[in-house]
């Protein structure tokens, strides 16, 4: 915050992110996911969020209101205490906590640009409702108060001038030896870091018992982060403390060095996990149908609250101890795999997310549906785009497509299974999070094409009577054999009913019928958006998010007996950080896991090689160096190329928050031969012992699993 110093936010801008965040807040309470009838009092523009906002400013209050209500409930034996919010902005806090019959004892300060405060001012003075919570403010304030009532104090006040502030403060009756808290929601950060720590180290120096909630951004080196940045450089109200104070423990240190001496800080996705009761976090999740998880969990890793306090008896701890191991401890990596920018034209229709890529040929790969850029605009993507290598480069074009009673819908998360040569089906996938998952599409195209503008693709329908298996979308497809017959095991995914299914189909290749396939051991819980690979007559799935929203690090494996199927667990050391919305493959008994999303703030996933011989488990960062644009890997698609042991990965990104859509602007390819090429372990020639869920022993060609794989769960 500033006055228009040269380098510091302009106060106007400064005030329009206030603005924006209240228009948001009170979308959110109308849905229902705040509890909170003075917000729209507040603000005078009302406007309907995304849920994915909404998701947004809830958690934001929640973890906001979660430490004002401790220090309330840990304080209420004291005469008087204080609550001096800084750079409230049209923020309800008072009128809540007011109307609830909180403020026994306790004087409210707000603090903000003196352009807010008088607005603020006079939109009490003339609101009834607001008005009657306050009281009588005895006619125009003078100088910096813009209104006072009896347990109200509102200030106009810079707060980067601290002298002018502390003064303000004083004058308004702050009392330095009662009980303060001190509030600063997404402030600090857009002053300079000099004037910030000043603030920081006064409160802890000027009030002998104090407490203090921050809440802001973190992490902004990462493409989140960097997209983050941009949003709001954009708006000329960049965040400066970020560089210098760039994740959680960066803050914890800072408050510690500045004369707190308790403190605890968490990002927002432990925040929801630790400190929100399981009923609450079930509630917010089913009030509007959401499918941006991954958005969702980006945002909540890149802001946190901090809890700090001194000379609070008992000491004030309403943040739980931060679980490292769990949430933001650094990951160890092995190496590193450079990402290489695959130059093609830049109206190629591959800049998209939730879509499907499959290899039809060796150098072909046809790419179908998602959400991404067609025509200049952001939509859902209706034409199919292949790319064929020809001399060594790859060439991309818009596919041409035939109907047979037919049009493509512009699906998202459905799945594409090659077949044959001139055969693939699609499976799943939807338009709307509100609606029914969609059913199923044959795609025909020629056996042999190497001019992309040649490439034909023609849809055709498939009987409804056998579409109910496939209503699902963010699930898996994956070819295995029984009985000489070919199938697609279709496992997982989610519904407009159900967050998260557990269960399982046997789809024959040719009829596509569901048939009854025997399947041991106990079935795995719920998840969508995992990986799935055929493997040894199998199939091999890793990670996906669970019901309860939280990625899960199982692999499991679908191991193919002469009955049928039996499901066991592949055991990894170390254990598999939990993930999901990763793409993967499997090259020469190793299993690949390329991106997707974790709960590990510190970075973000790259390429994990998983021994599946010995479970031995190697994370690779990606080192994007020598790309110009933020590389988001989730929602993408990723095809192996096993003769050059490299990855094309295609698309990836999502909408970030309120920071804007972002699309990863072109192909990249990974070179896996440093890390394919060393210790590489192929299936065992012989047929070894391993032990099934129930002890007894089987044989199963070519596959070494005493050590990684236990029958079970």
């Amino acid at each position: 915050m500033g006055r228009g110093r040269t380098g510091a936010p302009r106060p106007a801008a400064v005030q329009s992110t206030g603005g924006s965040s209240a228009v948001s807040k009170c979308s959110a309470a109308a849905r229902g996911y705040i509890q909170d009838r003075f917000l729209r009092l507040l603000v005078g523009r009302q406007r309907r969020r995304a849920p994915l906002v909404h998701r947004g400013y809830y958690i934001r209050a929640r973890a906001v209101d979660h430490c004002v209500r401790d220090f309330l409930l840990k304080t209420q034996g004291c005469p008087r205490t204080q609550i001096v919010s800084l750079g409230a902005g049209f923020d309800s806090l008072f009128f809540r906590l007011k109307d609830m019959g909180l403020l026994h004892g306790a004087v409210v300060y707000e603090v903000d640009f003196p352009s807010v405060a008088r607005q603020k001012a006079a939109l009490i003075k003339r609101t009834k409702e607001l008005s009657a919570l306050v009281g009588d403010a005895g006619g125009e304030e003078l100088g910096v108060i813009a209104f006072s009532g009896e347990d109200y104090k509102l200030l106009g006040v810079d707060l980067s001038e601290l002298s002018e502030l502390e003064r303000a403060l004083e004058g308004a009756g702050l009392d330095s030896e009662t009980p303060t808290l001190f509030i600063a929601e997404v402030v600090l950060t857009y002053m300079e870091n000099s004037r910030s720590d000043a603030l920081i180290q006064w409160a802890a120096d000027r009030f002998p018992r104090a407490c203090f909630v921050l809440y802001e951004q973190v992490q902004p080196r990462d493409p989140f982060g960097r997209v983050m940045q941009r949003h709001f450089s954009q708006r000329r109200s960049a965040l400066r403390s970020l560089a210098q104070y760039p994740d959680c423990g960066a803050q914890h240190r800072r408050f510690s060095e500045k004369g707190w001496t308790e403190c605890s800080v968490m990002d927002m996705n432990e925040f929801f996990t630790r400190c929100t009761p399981q009923e609450e976090r079930q509630r917010v999740q089913a009030l509007e149908p959401f499918d941006e998880y991954e958005e969702w969990h980006l945002k909540c890793s890149h802001y946190f609250v901090l809890a700090a306090s001194k000379g609070m008896e008992p000491s004030w701890t309403p943040l739980l101890p931060s679980l490292a191991a769990d949430g933001d401890g650094p990951v160890r990596t092995a190496g590193t795999v450079t990402a290489t920018a695959c130059a093609l034209p830049s109206q190629t229709g591959l800049r998209r997310y939730g879509h499907r890529s499959v290899l039809i040929e060796p150098n072909v790969i046809l790419t179908t549906g998602g959400f991404g850029e067609e025509d200049g605009q952001h939509c859902r993507m209706r034409q199919f785009n292949v790319l064929i290598k020809h001399a060594g480069c790859w060439k991309a074009g818009c596919v041409k497509t035939e109907h047979s009673g037919e049009r493509w819908d512009g699906r998202l998360y459905h799945t594409v299974s090659r077949l044959s040569n001139t055969l693939a089906l699609v499976t799943g996938g939807r338009t709307s999070p509100s609606g029914a998952g969609l059913g199923m599409l044959w795609l025909k195209f020629p056996e042999c094409c190497s001019d992309p503008e040649d490439f034909t693709v023609e849809l055709v329908g498939v009987q409804r009577a056998s579409e109910p298996a496939a209503r699902r979308w963010r699930h898996s497809a994956t070819e295995v054999v029984f009985q000489g017959e070919k199938y697609l095991f279709v496992y997982g995914g989610r519904s407009a009913v159900e967050p998260a299914l557990g269960d399982w189909r046997f789809l024959h290749a040719g009829a596509l019928s569901c048939a009854v396939v025997p399947v041991e051991g106990p079935a795995p819980e719920g998840r969508h958006s995992h990986s799935a690979c055929g493997w040894n007559g199998g199939v091999l799935i890793a990670g996906g998010l669970g019901a309860a929203e939280r990625p899960l690090g199982s692999v499991l494996f679908l191991r193919a007996l002469e009955r049928g199927f039996r499901w066991q667990t592949v055991e990894t050391r170390p254990p598999l950080i939990p993930r999901y919305s990763h793409t993967a493959h499997v090259h020469d008994g190793k299993l690949l896991l390329v991106g997707g999303v974790w709960f590990r703030s510190s970075s973000v996933p790259g390429v994990t090689v998983i021994d599946l011989l010995t479970g031995l488990c190697l994370d690779y960062a990606i080192d994007v160096e020598h790309l110009e644009w933020p590389l988001m890997l989730h929602n993408h698609s990723s095809v192996f190329l096993p003769n050059e042991k490299e990855l094309l990965l295609i698309g990836g990104g999502g909408n970030c928050f309120s920071f804007g859509t972002h699309l990863n602007a072109e192909p990249v390819v990974l070179s896996l031969s440093g890390i394919l090429a060393s210790g590489s372990a192929g299936p065992a020639p012989t047929a070894p012992r391993c032990r099934g869920s129930e002890g007894a022993e089987c044989v199963h060609t070519g596959f070494v699993s005493s050590a990684p794989v236990k029958g079970g769960l």
